[in-house]
Protein backbone atom coordinates (compact mmCIF):
# COMPACT_ATOMS: atom_id res chain seq x y z
CA UNK A 1 0.00 0.00 0.00
CA UNK A 2 1.60 3.94 -1.18
CA UNK A 3 2.05 5.85 2.00
CA UNK A 4 2.17 9.72 2.41
CA UNK A 5 5.44 11.35 3.42
CA UNK A 6 4.49 14.26 5.64
CA UNK A 7 7.49 16.13 6.24
CA UNK A 8 7.99 18.49 9.37
CA UNK A 9 8.26 22.38 8.58
CA UNK A 10 11.53 23.38 9.67
CA UNK A 11 11.59 25.22 13.05
CA UNK A 12 13.08 28.52 12.99
CA UNK A 13 16.84 28.91 12.72
CA UNK A 14 18.03 31.40 15.41
CA UNK A 15 15.54 29.37 17.81
CA UNK A 16 17.06 26.43 16.78
CA UNK A 17 20.62 27.12 16.91
CA UNK A 18 20.51 29.14 20.33
CA UNK A 19 18.63 26.03 21.83
CA UNK A 20 20.98 23.74 20.51
CA UNK A 21 23.93 25.59 21.91
CA UNK A 22 22.21 25.92 25.26
CA UNK A 23 21.40 22.19 25.44
CA UNK A 24 25.09 21.27 23.56
CA UNK A 25 23.09 18.46 21.01
CA UNK A 26 23.01 18.57 17.43
CA UNK A 27 20.91 21.25 15.89
CA UNK A 28 19.02 18.02 14.03
CA UNK A 29 17.80 16.54 17.84
CA UNK A 30 17.20 20.47 18.89
CA UNK A 31 14.74 20.52 15.94
CA UNK A 32 13.06 17.28 17.32
CA UNK A 33 12.40 19.12 20.81
CA UNK A 34 11.29 22.04 19.27
CA UNK A 35 8.39 19.64 17.11
CA UNK A 36 7.33 18.89 20.44
CA UNK A 37 7.05 22.41 21.37
CA UNK A 38 9.69 22.42 23.69
CA UNK A 39 11.79 25.54 22.74
CA UNK A 40 13.27 26.18 26.14
CA UNK A 41 15.85 24.95 28.26
CA UNK A 42 13.28 24.29 31.21
CA UNK A 43 11.28 22.86 29.15
CA UNK A 44 13.83 19.91 27.85
CA UNK A 45 15.06 19.65 30.99
CA UNK A 46 11.86 18.54 32.13
CA UNK A 47 11.34 16.63 29.38
CA UNK A 48 14.96 14.84 29.48
CA UNK A 49 14.54 14.30 33.17
CA UNK A 50 11.15 13.57 34.49
CA UNK A 51 10.61 13.84 38.42
CA UNK A 52 7.60 12.08 40.02
CA UNK A 53 7.62 15.98 41.63
CA UNK A 54 6.11 17.38 37.83
CA UNK A 55 3.12 15.12 38.71
CA UNK A 56 -0.36 17.21 39.12
CA UNK A 57 -2.12 17.40 42.08
CA UNK A 58 -4.66 15.04 42.72
CA UNK A 59 -7.33 17.11 44.18
CA UNK A 60 -7.55 19.48 41.10
CA UNK A 61 -9.66 16.31 39.42
CA UNK A 62 -13.11 17.22 40.19
CA UNK A 63 -14.99 15.13 42.83
CA UNK A 64 -11.67 13.73 44.16
CA UNK A 65 -12.07 15.21 47.54
CA UNK A 66 -15.27 13.34 47.78
CA UNK A 67 -13.98 10.14 46.54
CA UNK A 68 -11.42 10.38 48.98
CA UNK A 69 -13.77 11.23 52.13
CA UNK A 70 -15.90 8.11 50.89
CA UNK A 71 -12.94 5.82 50.99
CA UNK A 72 -11.73 7.20 53.96
CA UNK A 73 -15.13 6.27 55.64
CA UNK A 74 -14.87 2.96 54.14
CA UNK A 75 -12.07 1.95 56.27
CA UNK A 76 -12.70 3.86 59.13
CA UNK A 77 -15.86 1.62 59.13
CA UNK A 78 -13.94 -1.68 58.15
CA UNK A 79 -17.07 -1.82 55.06
CA UNK A 80 -16.69 -4.25 52.24
CA UNK A 81 -14.78 -2.76 49.36
CA UNK A 82 -15.35 -4.07 46.07
CA UNK A 83 -12.91 -3.15 43.15
CA UNK A 84 -14.63 -3.24 40.13
CA UNK A 85 -12.95 -2.94 36.54
CA UNK A 86 -13.14 -3.45 32.46
CA UNK A 87 -11.98 -7.00 31.34
CA UNK A 88 -9.02 -5.33 29.64
CA UNK A 89 -5.22 -4.88 29.91
CA UNK A 90 -6.75 -1.18 30.98
CA UNK A 91 -9.24 -2.28 33.66
CA UNK A 92 -7.34 -5.39 34.70
CA UNK A 93 -4.06 -3.50 36.16
CA UNK A 94 -6.36 -0.81 37.25
CA UNK A 95 -8.28 -3.21 39.46
CA UNK A 96 -5.11 -5.76 40.19
CA UNK A 97 -3.27 -1.81 41.34
CA UNK A 98 -6.12 -0.58 43.19
CA UNK A 99 -6.71 -4.11 44.60
CA UNK A 100 -2.94 -4.45 45.81
CA UNK A 101 -2.35 -1.01 47.22
CA UNK A 102 -5.85 -1.22 49.55
CA UNK A 103 -5.16 -4.77 50.81
CA UNK A 104 -2.09 -3.93 52.45
CA UNK A 105 -4.16 -2.26 55.01
CA UNK A 106 -7.94 -3.42 54.40
CA UNK A 107 -8.84 -6.75 54.65
CA UNK A 108 -12.40 -6.50 53.73
CA UNK A 109 -11.47 -5.64 49.86
CA UNK A 110 -12.11 -7.95 46.65
CA UNK A 111 -12.24 -7.53 42.83
CA UNK A 112 -14.66 -8.48 40.24
CA UNK A 113 -14.49 -8.50 36.74
CA UNK A 114 -17.65 -8.97 34.65
CA UNK A 115 -17.95 -11.19 32.12
CA UNK A 116 -17.18 -10.21 28.34
CA UNK A 117 -20.10 -12.21 27.43
CA UNK A 118 -22.42 -12.37 29.99
CA UNK A 119 -22.96 -9.47 31.20
CA UNK A 120 -20.96 -7.20 28.56
CA UNK A 121 -18.67 -4.46 28.88
CA UNK A 122 -18.24 -1.69 31.95
CA UNK A 123 -20.95 -1.84 35.02
CA UNK A 124 -23.78 -4.63 34.99
CA UNK A 125 -26.94 -5.55 37.09
CA UNK A 126 -25.06 -8.80 37.58
CA UNK A 127 -22.20 -7.27 39.06
CA UNK A 128 -24.14 -5.13 41.43
CA UNK A 129 -26.30 -7.76 42.77
CA UNK A 130 -23.15 -9.38 43.38
CA UNK A 131 -21.86 -6.56 45.67
CA UNK A 132 -25.66 -6.62 47.38
CA UNK A 133 -25.27 -10.49 47.56
CA UNK A 134 -21.75 -10.17 49.50
CA UNK A 135 -22.47 -6.80 51.85
CA UNK A 136 -20.55 -4.47 49.48
CA UNK A 137 -20.98 -1.11 50.82
CA UNK A 138 -18.48 1.04 48.15
CA UNK A 139 -17.70 0.29 44.78
CA UNK A 140 -14.67 1.27 43.15
CA UNK A 141 -15.25 0.98 39.07
CA UNK A 142 -12.21 1.57 36.94
CA UNK A 143 -11.97 1.87 33.22
CA UNK A 144 -15.38 2.04 33.00
CA UNK A 145 -18.94 3.82 34.46
CA UNK A 146 -19.24 7.24 32.86
CA UNK A 147 -22.24 6.13 31.04
CA UNK A 148 -23.78 3.52 33.32
CA UNK A 149 -27.11 6.56 34.61
CA UNK A 150 -29.44 3.39 34.24
CA UNK A 151 -26.96 1.26 36.67
CA UNK A 152 -25.97 3.28 39.39
CA UNK A 153 -29.59 4.58 39.85
CA UNK A 154 -30.18 0.45 40.29
CA UNK A 155 -27.42 0.23 42.65
CA UNK A 156 -28.37 3.75 45.00
CA UNK A 157 -31.83 1.55 44.93
CA UNK A 158 -29.70 -1.22 47.06
CA UNK A 159 -28.33 1.28 48.98
CA UNK A 160 -24.53 1.10 47.28
CA UNK A 161 -21.81 3.60 46.64
CA UNK A 162 -19.89 3.80 43.20
CA UNK A 163 -16.81 6.28 42.91
CA UNK A 164 -16.53 6.13 38.88
CA UNK A 165 -12.73 6.03 38.18
CA UNK A 166 -12.99 6.29 34.41
CA UNK A 167 -11.30 8.19 31.34
CA UNK A 168 -13.84 7.73 28.25
CA UNK A 169 -15.81 10.22 27.21
CA UNK A 170 -18.82 11.29 29.14
CA UNK A 171 -22.17 11.72 27.75
CA UNK A 172 -24.49 14.66 28.53
CA UNK A 173 -25.29 13.16 32.03
CA UNK A 174 -23.32 11.98 34.71
CA UNK A 175 -24.27 8.79 36.93
CA UNK A 176 -25.67 9.42 40.41
CA UNK A 177 -22.52 8.57 41.92
CA UNK A 178 -20.66 9.53 44.98
CA UNK A 179 -17.91 10.53 42.96
CA UNK A 180 -17.27 11.01 39.13
CA UNK A 181 -13.44 10.84 38.62
CA UNK A 182 -12.94 11.50 34.86
CA UNK A 183 -10.34 14.30 33.68
CA UNK A 184 -12.74 14.40 30.46
CA UNK A 185 -15.47 15.85 32.17
CA UNK A 186 -16.19 19.14 31.22
CA UNK A 187 -16.16 20.91 33.98
CA UNK A 188 -13.13 19.20 35.56
CA UNK A 189 -10.30 21.43 35.27
CA UNK A 190 -7.93 19.03 35.58
CA UNK A 191 -4.79 19.87 33.74
CA UNK A 192 -4.22 16.69 31.93
CA UNK A 193 -7.18 14.85 29.91
CA UNK A 194 -5.41 11.80 28.48
CA UNK A 195 -4.87 9.59 31.39
CA UNK A 196 -5.26 5.88 31.24
CA UNK A 197 -8.15 4.23 33.22
CA UNK A 198 -5.77 2.66 35.15
CA UNK A 199 -3.84 6.36 35.03
CA UNK A 200 -7.15 7.56 36.74
CA UNK A 201 -7.07 5.08 39.32
CA UNK A 202 -3.59 5.95 40.42
CA UNK A 203 -4.46 9.57 41.16
CA UNK A 204 -7.42 8.37 43.85
CA UNK A 205 -4.56 6.92 45.18
CA UNK A 206 -1.86 9.48 45.61
CA UNK A 207 -4.77 11.67 46.69
CA UNK A 208 -5.57 8.86 49.65
CA UNK A 209 -2.00 8.96 50.18
CA UNK A 210 -1.33 12.91 50.34
CA UNK A 211 -4.49 13.61 52.35
CA UNK A 212 -3.31 10.63 55.32
CA UNK A 213 0.12 11.74 55.16
CA UNK A 214 1.51 8.38 53.47
CA UNK A 215 5.41 8.78 51.95
CA UNK A 216 4.41 9.02 48.38
CA UNK A 217 7.36 6.37 47.82
CA UNK A 218 5.11 3.65 49.57
CA UNK A 219 2.98 3.48 46.19
CA UNK A 220 5.74 4.02 43.62
CA UNK A 221 5.29 0.20 43.26
CA UNK A 222 2.16 0.48 41.94
CA UNK A 223 4.18 2.52 38.64
CA UNK A 224 4.48 -0.59 36.78
CA UNK A 225 0.92 -1.44 36.21
CA UNK A 226 -0.03 1.91 35.38
CA UNK A 227 2.89 2.00 32.40
CA UNK A 228 1.58 -1.28 31.11
CA UNK A 229 -1.86 0.23 31.11
CA UNK A 230 -0.45 3.62 28.94
CA UNK A 231 0.81 1.48 26.46
CA UNK A 232 -1.56 -0.96 26.13
CA UNK A 233 -4.44 1.42 25.79
CA UNK A 234 -2.58 3.64 23.08
CA UNK A 235 -2.88 7.50 25.21
CA UNK A 236 -0.55 9.80 24.19
CA UNK A 237 2.92 9.46 26.09
CA UNK A 238 2.88 13.22 26.74
CA UNK A 239 2.92 15.56 29.87
CA UNK A 240 2.26 13.38 33.04
CA UNK A 241 1.61 10.00 31.15
CA UNK A 242 5.62 10.69 30.20
CA UNK A 243 6.15 10.95 34.26
CA UNK A 244 3.97 7.73 35.04
CA UNK A 245 5.31 5.74 31.99
CA UNK A 246 8.78 6.64 32.78
CA UNK A 247 8.39 5.70 36.55
CA UNK A 248 7.08 2.49 35.61
CA UNK A 249 9.10 1.42 32.85
CA UNK A 250 11.99 1.47 35.58
CA UNK A 251 10.40 -0.40 38.26
CA UNK A 252 8.91 -3.33 35.31
CA UNK A 253 13.01 -3.41 34.37
CA UNK A 254 14.41 -3.10 38.29
CA UNK A 255 11.90 -5.42 40.38
CA UNK A 256 8.77 -6.49 38.50
CA UNK A 257 6.24 -7.85 40.33
CA UNK A 258 5.83 -11.55 40.27
CA UNK A 259 2.73 -11.47 37.53
CA UNK A 260 4.87 -9.31 35.59
CA UNK A 261 8.21 -11.64 35.52
CA UNK A 262 6.19 -14.28 34.63
CA UNK A 263 5.12 -12.92 31.16
CA UNK A 264 8.58 -11.47 30.55
CA UNK A 265 9.88 -14.46 30.73
CA UNK A 266 6.73 -15.99 28.27
CA UNK A 267 7.44 -13.60 26.23
CA UNK A 268 10.97 -14.31 25.85
CA UNK A 269 12.12 -10.69 26.85
CA UNK A 270 15.83 -10.81 27.85
CA UNK A 271 16.70 -6.79 27.18
CA UNK A 272 15.53 -3.73 28.75
CA UNK A 273 11.48 -3.87 28.46
CA UNK A 274 10.17 -0.71 26.41
CA UNK A 275 6.71 0.94 25.28
CA UNK A 276 6.87 -1.26 22.28
CA UNK A 277 7.30 -4.42 24.84
CA UNK A 278 4.20 -4.49 26.90
CA UNK A 279 2.40 -3.61 23.01
CA UNK A 280 3.42 -6.18 21.58
CA UNK A 281 4.34 -8.93 24.80
CA UNK A 282 2.42 -8.23 27.22
CA UNK A 283 -0.88 -6.93 26.32
CA UNK A 284 -1.96 -9.41 23.96
CA UNK A 285 -1.37 -12.03 26.84
CA UNK A 286 -3.19 -10.12 29.64
CA UNK A 287 -6.15 -9.04 26.84
CA UNK A 288 -6.29 -12.75 25.79
CA UNK A 289 -7.76 -13.91 29.49
CA UNK A 290 -10.72 -11.86 29.25
CA UNK A 291 -11.03 -12.01 25.24
CA UNK A 292 -11.11 -15.72 25.32
CA UNK A 293 -12.54 -16.67 28.86
CA UNK A 294 -12.00 -14.35 31.59
CA UNK A 295 -10.29 -11.21 33.19
CA UNK A 296 -10.24 -12.92 36.68
CA UNK A 297 -7.35 -14.99 35.78
CA UNK A 298 -5.64 -12.02 34.34
CA UNK A 299 -6.04 -9.91 38.10
CA UNK A 300 -5.22 -13.14 39.52
CA UNK A 301 -1.70 -13.42 37.96
CA UNK A 302 -0.55 -9.55 38.24
CA UNK A 303 -1.80 -10.08 41.93
CA UNK A 304 0.22 -13.04 42.96
CA UNK A 305 2.71 -12.83 45.49
CA UNK A 306 4.21 -16.48 44.66
CA UNK A 307 6.69 -17.50 42.12
CA UNK A 308 4.33 -20.99 41.93
CA UNK A 309 1.33 -18.76 41.56
CA UNK A 310 2.78 -16.25 38.92
CA UNK A 311 4.27 -19.09 36.86
CA UNK A 312 0.87 -21.31 36.91
CA UNK A 313 -1.21 -18.39 36.01
CA UNK A 314 1.01 -16.70 33.02
CA UNK A 315 1.30 -20.27 31.60
CA UNK A 316 -2.56 -20.81 31.43
CA UNK A 317 -2.63 -17.37 29.54
CA UNK A 318 -0.26 -17.90 27.60
CA UNK A 319 -2.07 -20.80 26.44
CA UNK A 320 -4.81 -18.99 26.05
CA UNK A 321 -3.35 -16.63 23.72
CA UNK A 322 -2.14 -19.21 22.00
CA UNK A 323 -6.09 -20.25 20.87
CA UNK A 324 -6.32 -16.23 20.57
CA UNK A 325 -4.64 -16.27 18.15
CA UNK A 326 -5.12 -19.20 16.28
CA UNK A 327 -9.13 -17.97 16.33
CA UNK A 328 -8.18 -14.45 15.10
CA UNK A 329 -6.57 -15.53 11.97
CA UNK A 330 -9.13 -17.71 11.06
CA UNK A 331 -11.74 -14.50 11.63
CA UNK A 332 -9.32 -11.98 10.12
CA UNK A 333 -9.45 -14.40 6.46
CA UNK A 334 -13.00 -14.45 6.41
CA UNK A 335 -13.22 -11.01 7.05
CA UNK A 336 -11.01 -10.37 4.32
CA UNK A 337 -12.83 -12.89 2.33
CA UNK A 338 -16.04 -10.94 2.83
CA UNK A 339 -14.44 -7.25 1.58
CA UNK A 340 -12.70 -8.90 -1.34
CA UNK A 341 -16.48 -10.35 -2.29
CA UNK A 342 -17.76 -6.99 -1.69
CA UNK A 343 -18.22 -5.59 -5.51
CA UNK A 344 -18.99 -2.09 -3.99
CA UNK A 345 -16.15 -2.00 -1.78
CA UNK A 346 -13.84 -0.18 -3.75
CA UNK A 347 -16.23 2.89 -3.52
CA UNK A 348 -16.59 2.77 0.33
CA UNK A 349 -14.59 4.75 2.40
CA UNK A 350 -15.47 2.72 5.70
CA UNK A 351 -15.27 -1.32 6.50
CA UNK A 352 -18.75 -2.30 8.47
CA UNK A 353 -18.86 -6.16 8.68
CA UNK A 354 -21.21 -8.72 10.67
CA UNK A 355 -20.86 -12.42 11.11
CA UNK A 356 -23.25 -13.90 13.83
CA UNK A 357 -20.51 -16.76 13.90
CA UNK A 358 -17.40 -15.00 15.04
CA UNK A 359 -16.14 -14.68 18.71
CA UNK A 360 -16.47 -12.02 20.09
CA UNK A 361 -13.02 -11.54 22.24
CA UNK A 362 -11.31 -10.78 19.01
CA UNK A 363 -13.45 -8.05 17.10
CA UNK A 364 -10.83 -5.33 18.13
CA UNK A 365 -7.64 -7.28 17.00
CA UNK A 366 -9.88 -8.03 13.38
CA UNK A 367 -10.96 -4.71 12.61
CA UNK A 368 -6.89 -3.45 12.96
CA UNK A 369 -5.75 -5.73 10.88
CA UNK A 370 -8.71 -4.80 8.24
CA UNK A 371 -7.03 -1.26 8.76
CA UNK A 372 -3.19 -2.45 8.33
CA UNK A 373 -4.99 -4.08 4.70
CA UNK A 374 -7.28 -1.16 3.35
CA UNK A 375 -6.96 1.86 5.78
CA UNK A 376 -10.28 3.10 6.36
CA UNK A 377 -12.59 3.55 9.55
CA UNK A 378 -13.71 -0.59 10.41
CA UNK A 379 -16.49 -2.17 12.62
CA UNK A 380 -16.14 -5.62 13.08
CA UNK A 381 -19.60 -7.02 15.03
CA UNK A 382 -21.02 -10.32 15.93
CA UNK A 383 -24.04 -11.43 17.55
CA UNK A 384 -24.13 -11.27 21.35
CA UNK A 385 -27.47 -11.57 23.69
CA UNK A 386 -29.31 -10.93 20.78
CA UNK A 387 -27.70 -8.04 19.79
CA UNK A 388 -24.89 -6.71 17.16
CA UNK A 389 -21.84 -5.99 19.18
CA UNK A 390 -18.96 -5.37 18.43
CA UNK A 391 -15.37 -3.31 18.49
CA UNK A 392 -14.80 0.00 15.67
CA UNK A 393 -11.24 1.24 15.37
CA UNK A 394 -10.07 4.18 13.39
CA UNK A 395 -7.22 5.84 10.54
CA UNK A 396 -5.04 8.44 11.82
CA UNK A 397 -7.33 11.99 11.77
CA UNK A 398 -10.56 10.35 12.09
CA UNK A 399 -12.75 10.32 15.10
CA UNK A 400 -14.85 7.54 15.13
CA UNK A 401 -16.29 8.04 18.55
CA UNK A 402 -18.21 10.99 17.05
CA UNK A 403 -18.91 9.32 13.81
CA UNK A 404 -20.44 6.48 15.54
CA UNK A 405 -22.16 9.21 18.09
CA UNK A 406 -23.64 10.64 14.88
CA UNK A 407 -25.42 7.35 14.26
CA UNK A 408 -26.94 6.90 17.96
CA UNK A 409 -30.64 6.67 16.97
CA UNK A 410 -29.68 3.45 15.45
CA UNK A 411 -27.73 2.06 18.49
CA UNK A 412 -28.41 0.86 22.20
CA UNK A 413 -25.25 1.55 23.85
CA UNK A 414 -21.59 3.06 21.92
CA UNK A 415 -18.39 4.18 24.39
CA UNK A 416 -14.67 4.54 23.74
CA UNK A 417 -12.43 7.13 22.17
CA UNK A 418 -11.46 9.08 19.21
CA UNK A 419 -9.49 5.63 17.59
CA UNK A 420 -11.02 2.77 19.72
CA UNK A 421 -14.79 2.22 20.59
CA UNK A 422 -17.40 -0.15 20.97
CA UNK A 423 -20.87 -0.85 20.60
CA UNK A 424 -24.03 -3.01 20.02
CA UNK A 425 -27.49 -2.41 18.14
CA UNK A 426 -30.43 -4.55 17.23
CA UNK A 427 -29.83 -6.85 14.54
CA UNK A 428 -32.76 -5.40 12.69
CA UNK A 429 -31.21 -1.34 12.40
CA UNK A 430 -27.46 -3.30 11.31
CA UNK A 431 -28.21 -2.12 7.57
CA UNK A 432 -29.53 1.23 8.51
CA UNK A 433 -26.53 1.73 10.60
CA UNK A 434 -24.05 0.55 7.56
CA UNK A 435 -25.76 2.86 5.73
CA UNK A 436 -25.38 5.78 7.54
CA UNK A 437 -21.88 5.38 9.33
CA UNK A 438 -20.90 4.89 5.70
CA UNK A 439 -22.41 8.20 4.79
CA UNK A 440 -21.37 10.06 7.96
CA UNK A 441 -17.74 8.84 6.99
CA UNK A 442 -17.88 9.66 3.16
CA UNK A 443 -19.20 13.39 4.73
CA UNK A 444 -16.35 14.03 7.38
CA UNK A 445 -13.12 12.27 6.15
CA UNK A 446 -10.28 14.08 4.49
CA UNK A 447 -9.35 11.55 1.62
CA UNK A 448 -5.72 12.05 2.86
CA UNK A 449 -6.50 10.55 5.81
CA UNK A 450 -7.28 7.21 3.94
CA UNK A 451 -3.66 7.57 2.71
CA UNK A 452 -1.29 5.67 5.40
CA UNK A 453 0.53 8.81 6.79
CA UNK A 454 4.39 8.61 7.65
CA UNK A 455 5.19 11.75 9.72
CA UNK A 456 8.86 12.15 8.96
CA UNK A 457 11.13 14.39 11.77
CA UNK A 458 13.87 15.67 9.50
CA UNK A 459 16.35 14.89 6.54
CA UNK A 460 19.81 13.52 7.83
CA UNK A 461 22.90 12.04 6.30
CA UNK A 462 24.78 8.53 7.31
CA UNK A 463 27.53 10.30 8.72
CA UNK A 464 25.41 12.40 11.14
CA UNK A 465 23.91 9.49 12.68
CA UNK A 466 26.89 8.10 15.06
CA UNK A 467 26.83 6.94 19.37
CA UNK A 468 26.27 10.41 20.95
CA UNK A 469 23.64 11.04 18.34
CA UNK A 470 21.54 8.31 19.27
CA UNK A 471 22.54 8.58 23.30
CA UNK A 472 20.62 11.76 23.45
CA UNK A 473 17.87 10.34 20.46
CA UNK A 474 17.51 7.85 23.06
CA UNK A 475 16.70 9.73 25.92
CA UNK A 476 13.45 11.05 23.91
CA UNK A 477 12.16 7.56 24.96
CA UNK A 478 9.41 6.49 26.26
CA UNK A 479 7.96 6.25 22.78
CA UNK A 480 4.72 6.42 21.70
CA UNK A 481 1.24 8.51 20.93
CA UNK A 482 2.10 12.22 21.14
CA UNK A 483 5.88 11.08 21.17
CA UNK A 484 6.49 8.75 18.49
CA UNK A 485 10.33 7.29 17.73
CA UNK A 486 11.78 10.34 15.28
CA UNK A 487 11.32 9.52 11.65
CA UNK A 488 14.46 10.75 9.66
CA UNK A 489 15.25 11.22 5.49
CA UNK A 490 18.06 10.08 3.47
CA UNK A 491 18.45 10.35 0.12
CA UNK A 492 20.87 8.62 -2.38
CA UNK A 493 21.41 5.60 -0.29
CA UNK A 494 21.82 2.17 -1.69
CA UNK A 495 22.47 -1.34 -0.66
CA UNK A 496 26.27 -2.23 -0.79
CA UNK A 497 25.45 -5.71 -2.05
CA UNK A 498 24.06 -8.45 0.29
CA UNK A 499 20.50 -7.53 0.42
CA UNK A 500 18.50 -10.79 0.89
CA UNK A 501 14.79 -11.60 1.44
CA UNK A 502 13.81 -12.65 5.00
CA UNK A 503 11.24 -14.17 6.53
CA UNK A 504 9.37 -14.43 2.84
CA UNK A 505 9.19 -10.51 2.94
CA UNK A 506 11.19 -8.39 4.57
CA UNK A 507 14.27 -6.47 3.44
CA UNK A 508 17.80 -7.42 5.18
CA UNK A 509 20.58 -4.98 3.91
CA UNK A 510 23.87 -3.55 4.65
CA UNK A 511 23.02 0.68 3.07
CA UNK A 512 25.42 2.79 2.05
CA UNK A 513 25.14 6.83 1.04
CA UNK A 514 26.68 8.11 -1.85
CA UNK A 515 29.76 10.09 -0.31
CA UNK A 516 29.31 9.41 3.01
CA UNK A 517 31.85 7.41 4.83
CA UNK A 518 29.32 6.18 7.41
CA UNK A 519 27.31 3.00 6.52
CA UNK A 520 24.46 0.96 8.62
CA UNK A 521 22.96 -2.58 8.45
CA UNK A 522 19.08 -2.14 7.83
CA UNK A 523 15.38 -4.16 8.10
CA UNK A 524 12.57 -3.23 6.22
CA UNK A 525 9.63 -5.18 7.26
CA UNK A 526 7.28 -6.18 4.61
CA UNK A 527 9.15 -4.27 1.69
CA UNK A 528 10.35 -7.43 -0.67
CA UNK A 529 8.52 -6.26 -3.25
CA UNK A 530 11.94 -3.41 -4.09
CA UNK A 531 14.26 -6.30 -3.96
CA UNK A 532 14.80 -6.36 -7.86
CA UNK A 533 15.55 -2.42 -7.95
CA UNK A 534 17.62 -2.79 -4.69
CA UNK A 535 19.79 -6.01 -5.85
CA UNK A 536 20.48 -3.83 -8.59
CA UNK A 537 22.00 -1.21 -6.81
CA UNK A 538 19.49 1.11 -7.75
CA UNK A 539 19.68 3.99 -5.08
CA UNK A 540 16.75 4.98 -3.05
CA UNK A 541 15.23 7.47 -0.70
CA UNK A 542 13.91 6.24 2.42
CA UNK A 543 12.21 6.90 6.03
CA UNK A 544 13.68 5.08 8.97
CA UNK A 545 13.73 5.06 12.80
CA UNK A 546 16.99 4.34 14.43
CA UNK A 547 17.62 1.41 17.03
CA UNK A 548 19.84 -0.69 18.51
CA UNK A 549 20.46 -4.81 16.87
CA UNK A 550 21.81 -7.03 19.02
CA UNK A 551 23.26 -10.51 17.49
CA UNK A 552 25.93 -12.60 18.82
CA UNK A 553 26.80 -10.62 21.91
CA UNK A 554 27.59 -7.36 19.37
CA UNK A 555 25.27 -4.09 19.31
CA UNK A 556 25.49 -1.94 16.74
CA UNK A 557 23.22 0.83 15.28
CA UNK A 558 20.69 -0.34 12.84
CA UNK A 559 17.86 1.71 10.53
CA UNK A 560 13.77 0.11 10.42
CA UNK A 561 12.81 1.53 7.23
CA UNK A 562 9.55 2.37 7.33
CA UNK A 563 9.31 2.98 3.39
CA UNK A 564 11.18 3.04 0.50
CA UNK A 565 10.56 4.94 -3.23
CA UNK A 566 13.22 3.99 -5.75
CA UNK A 567 15.04 6.68 -7.60
CA UNK A 568 14.17 7.61 -11.22
CA UNK A 569 17.55 6.51 -13.41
Amino acid sequence: MDKRWVIKERADAKVTKQLSQELGISEVITELLIHREIDTFEKAKKFFRPELSHLHNPFLMKDMDKAVMRLEDAIQKKQNILVYGDYDVDGTTSVAMVYSFLKTFHNNVSYYIPDRYKEGYGISIAGIDFASDNDISLVIALDCGIKAIDKINYANTKNIDFIICDHHRPGNELPKAIAVLDPKRSDCEYPFKELSGCGVGFKLVQAYVQKNNINFSEITSLLDFVAVSIAADIVPIVDENRVLAHYGLKQLNNNPRKGFKAIIELAGLKKEITINDIVFGFAPRINAAGRMESGNSAVQLLISDSDYGAEKSGAGIDSVNTERRTVDTAITAEAMSMVEEDASFTNKKSTVLFNSQWHKGVLGIVASRLIEKYYRPTIILTESNGFATGSARSVKNFDVYNAIETCSDLLDQFGGHKYAAGLSLKIENLDAFKAKFENVVSETIDVNSLVPEIEVDATIAFDDIDAKFFRVLNQFAPFGPGNMAPVFISENIYDKGNVRIVGNKHLKMGLLQQNKKRGFGAIAFGQSDHYTAIAARQSFTSCFTIEENSWNGTTTLQLNVKDIRIEES
